[in-house]
């Protein structure tokens, strides 16, 4: 006889283990589980591995890696939450695990102690250095916000800055709340950054709400894009009594949207009024320095004497260098004609001999000069003939019928018509 077991259905492993997890995600495709992170670790693919516990038994779950980019919290080991997802099981391991779709702390005091270890870590690393804060610009040209596209916020950011001083604003709109807002919030962070005409003054913004509604200003990645931003950031997230960790990084901290336009921009009026001011403390000034001027040459002229004994005084001077120079002058003058005169009186015997053997030369000279020019060879019964031009005539091949020329004697010269034999 066969055992009873004998009738059962026989499975393969693998078709026992497909027949569970089809169970289990029909069962449980949706369940909210509350419990203690534990064994927390990221994977280099990005996807997450923990176990959630409580006093008695563990789960183990599995965020993958698109979820987790745009959880609105950090899981790390010892944090209560509430996870979200489905129930699955891992054939491979016999093992049933969640996969975790939504995660937020559970309860004010988790949130409330993550806030403050996040502090203290971000406190640590220097994020909230007074040295780090830049200073707000007087007078921004451009102002650009980060918040939500609609609500109270913007619109009241908008009318303060219209009433103070208008002035071009920037909006890059963003969820501020729930999941994938704090990816939002840092990207424009970081996108305005990068603009190649960027903005002078950065505000971000939301309205009021509970710890968790604004959670996302608490993260780490919304943190770090505040500090590192080189263009100055106003945070005005909540109202006055909401602090959070943005607060801490941000250059200046608003206690309201509205209170962050009156501190990035000036009072148009005020302003008015103040150059007025400035105008007539400067008016003021300059007249009592023209004053002074005035009041000190009209001192110094007092105490110059009148012009025109000043200037008889001169004239007078001027008459007795000119006299004076006159009289150096002949003297200058008479003692140049004596040294002439007894230059004249010592060289005139030396220069005598030198005189007289060079006037000698010159007739000698002259007389042989004389002798050697053609005017004497022309009184011998020579002449020479040119052109008209005056140009000398020596060879018949210069010469052509019918030219006239003139003929040279010493005694005077005739024009003359050549004519051929």
């Amino acid at each position: 006889m066969l055992p009873l077991t004998s009738t059962l259905p026989e499975y393969t492993v693998t078709e026992l283990s497909m027949a569970l997890k089809k169970s289990v995600e029909t069962g449980f495709s949706q369940v909210r589980v509350t419990g203690e992170i534990s064994g927390f670790k990221r994977h280099t693919s990005g996807h997450l591995y923990f176990t959630l516990k409580d006093e008695t038994s563990v789960l183990d779950g599995v965020c993958w890696r698109g979820t987790a980019q745009n959880m609105s919290v950090s899981p790390q080991d010892g944090m209560q939450v509430i996870a979200s997802g489905r129930l699955t099981t891992y054939p491979g391991r016999s093992k049933y695990q969640i996969v975790v779709e939504h995660m937020e702390p559970a309860g004010e005091g988790a949130l409330l102690k993550l806030l403050e270890e996040r502090k203290k870590k971000l406190a640590a690393e220097g994020l909230f250095d007074e040295s780090r804060k830049q200073p707000l610009p007087f007078l921004p040209l451009l102002v650009g916000i980060v918040t939500s596209p609609t609500g109270a916020v913007i619109r009241d950011i908008l009318h303060r800055l219209q009433e103070r001083f208008p002035v071009p604003v920037l909006l890059w709109p963003v969820t501020v709340q729930g999941e994938g807002a704090a990816t939002q919030v840092a990207a424009a962070i970081r996108g305005f950054n990068t603009l190649p005409n960027r903005p002078d003054l950065l505000i971000v913004a939301r309205g009021g709400g509970s710890l968790e509604d604004l959670w996302a200003f608490n993260e780490e990645i919304v943190v770090r894009a505040v500090a590192e931003s080189t263009i100055p950031i106003i945070s005005a997230i909540g109202h006055e009594t909401d602090v959070t960790l943005i607060d801490f990084a941000a250059d200046k901290r608003a206690p309201t949207p509205t209170a962050a336009a009156e501190f990035a921009v000036p009072l148009r009026s005020h302003l008015i009024q103040m150059l007025a001011q400035h105008s007539a403390r400067l008016t003021s000034r300059l007249q009592h320095m023209i004053s002074l001027y005035t009041s000190h040459l009209e001192a110094l002229r007092r105490g110059l004497p009148p012009l025109k004994m000043w200037l008889e005084d001169k004239g007078q001077k001027i008459d007795d260098y000119y006299e004076r120079l006159i009289v150096a002058g002949e003297r200058f003058f008479d003692q140049q004609k004596r040294a002439l005169d007894y230059l004249s009186q010592r060289l005139t015997p030396a220069f005598k001999p030198i005189l007289q053997k060079a006037s000698h030369t010159f007739e000698t000279l002259s007389q042989l000069l004389e002798s050697y020019s053609y005017t004497h060879t022309l009184a011998r019964g020579f002449s020479f003939v040119t052109t008209s031009e005056k140009t000398l005539i020596s060879s018949k091949l210069q010469t052509s019928s019918h030219q006239r020329v003139q003929l040279h004697f010493h005694d005077g010269s005739v024009h003359a018509e050549l004519f051929e034999e």
